[in-house]
């Protein structure tokens, strides 16, 4: 895990936001991460990107799999800086056109390595997880921005996912109270 305090610092200060916010889980929280204010910095993407690059392996993956919406720009950048093809995964199929899941290339028989920029519960990563499984995709390892530390990286592990975060959230907060 990458202990860059100025990038979390900087990520604290672009996108932590105070208020009452209800999460994908239906958890309500105080605070949040706007991920996309980090996202849309193109800066601090690129900064981001540059710190989770080395979590990429380095041999047995066949592509990125970005989750729509948030992991597909963290994704986009990972492939420039790692030279590894993007697919763009939907939160569901298309039901016109190609009909596709993932958008970019095939699936069936590749390894897959998942990014996502928040994860919570899991629940977003476990669901895209076993749809791209059914289509015959090999997927052992996900990267994410920020783990709210709730319970996510165990219910990835449980099913055969090893999560690595860039950071967790005591230590965004930590670094945001610098």
């Amino acid at each position: 895990m990458s202990h860059d305090a100025s990038l979390a610092r900087d990520i604290f200060n672009r996108s932590h936001l105070t208020g009452e916010f209800t999460l994908r889980s239906g958890v309500v929280a105080h605070e949040y991460f706007d991920k996309y204010l980090f996202e849309s910095d193109p800066v601090l993407l690129r900064r981001i990107g540059e710190a989770l690059a080395p979590l990429v392996p380095a041999h047995g993956v066949d592509a990125l799999a970005g989750l729509e919406t948030g992991g597909i720009p963290i994704a986009t950048v990972l492939s420039q800086l790692t030279g590894l093809p993007t697919l763009f995964v939907r939160k569901e199929a298309k039901t016109y056109g190609t009909c596709r899941l993932a958008e970019g290339g095939e699936v069936e028989g590749r390894r897959l390595f998942i990014v996502e920029d928040v994860v919570t519960s899991g629940g977003a990563i476990l669901d895209s997880v076993a749809e791209l499984r059914e289509r015959g995709a090999v997927v052992e390892r996900a990267v994410c921005v920020i783990d709210r530390e709730s319970g996510g990286a165990k219910h990835l592990a449980d099913a055969g996912i090893e999560l690595e975060a860039l950071f967790t959230m005591t230590e965004l907060k930590a670094a945001g109270a610098r």
